[in-house]
């Protein structure tokens, strides 16, 4: 017979768990990829970092714009290198606006991944990204520690090039010390080549560690995604047109091969971008956006479209209204 006084102490201690922050009492994976469902990359490009009186995108409003609007993530573009010292410190003033920003995401009911995306020069120099890499990830993890569980770190943005044979090691290195104060948070990891699912097999993660989410990006077909897109080289020519029976077969072809590995590897998955490039014909871009948003639902991913503001647009920052023949190919009403 179980006595009163084992009965208030097991509710004493029910009650202590419920107490604790969302961090602390642990949320699978699986569950945090159900939560996240359909996201939008945000403010990577944005003035706000370096002066946010002359920020494009409004905290107090976009946030909840985002939330009304069909979403329920943001994953947050950090270019983190550049607001750092000589020592790998990041600036005040530069941590004071991505807590305002993960506060007012988190009040709008939003998942929040932090994404390092300083991504380029990894690619170009290792030897000096590492250290930064590592500072960043050490001083962000024990700031957010007792963060709510709707906080999602992303160790980095698309590793390739140079980082490619390196990143299997550095994930090691870069999960311990993100887990040195963040046990049971969960990671997004992505596979090198630019997080092309075509690597997948080349990603080796720990096994010990069930709270990752692996990540890869979908910009395929190139020649019709980035059409026009001065960054590339060469520059694809425009007026690309997509949408045939093949084509849309192709998504769901490619996904498939996405789903295999994941099944076999026990990893639930985010597809953290896609998108076409503002200069291909808009209906081919509308028909491209919801092809791959549904696939991706079908396939049991979570996604973020490639971006709110800047370039690939979903909202029209000067027209304060959503970008409607791509928000709406993405939001299925």
């Amino acid at each position: 017979m179980v006595s009163i006084r084992k009965i208030l102490a097991m509710g004493a201690l029910a009650a202590a768990l419920l107490a604790l922050p969302a961090a602390a009492r642990e949320i699978s994976p699986e569950a945090q990829v159900a939560a996240m469902k359909r996201g939008v990359n945000i403010i990577g490009y944005d003035p706000l970092w370096k002066d946010p009186a002359k920020a494009r995108f409004q905290l107090d409003r976009h946030f909840k714009t985002i939330k009304v609007g069909g979403f329920d993530t943001v994953r947050v573009n950090l270019q983190a290198f550049a607001h750092m010292d000589a020592e790998g410190r990041l600036d005040p003033q530069w941590l004071a606006t991505l807590d305002k920003v993960v506060k007012e995401a988190l009040a709008a009911k939003l998942t929040v991944i932090l994404d390092e995306h300083d991504f380029d020069v990894c690619e170009k120099d290792p030897a000096a990204c590492k250290p930064k890499l590592t500072a960043f990830w050490k001083q962000i993890a024990e700031r957010y520690r007792t963060a709510p569980d709707g906080v999602v770190f992303e160790l980095l943005n698309e590793p390739s090039r140079q980082l490619d044979p390196l990143w299997n090691d550095w994930v090691v290195d870069l999960l311990a010390t993100v887990r040195a104060s963040n046990p049971t948070r969960n990671v997004i990891v992505g596979p090198p080549q630019w997080n092309s699912f075509r690597r997948l097999a080349d990603l080796k993660l720990p096994k010990a560690d069930r709270h990752l989410i692996v990540t890869f990006h979908y910009y395929d077909p190139f020649p019709f995604t980035h059409q026009g897109a001065s960054w590339a080289s060469p520059v694809p020519p425009v007026g690309v047109s997509w949408g045939t029976v093949e084509e849309h077969a192709r998504i769901d072809k490619d996904f498939d091969t996405v789903v295999a590995w994941a099944k076999a590897e026990g990893r639930p998955v985010l597809l953290g971008e896609f998108g076409a490039y503002d200069k291909g014909p808009i209906d081919s871009r509308i028909a491209y956006t919801q092809a791959v948003a549904r696939s991706a639902e079908r396939h049991g991913f979570a996604w973020a479209y490639w971006q709110f503001d800047s370039d690939f647009v979903v909202y029209d920052i000067k027209a304060d209204a959503w970008n409607a023949p791509i928000h709406d190919a993405l939001i299925s009403q």
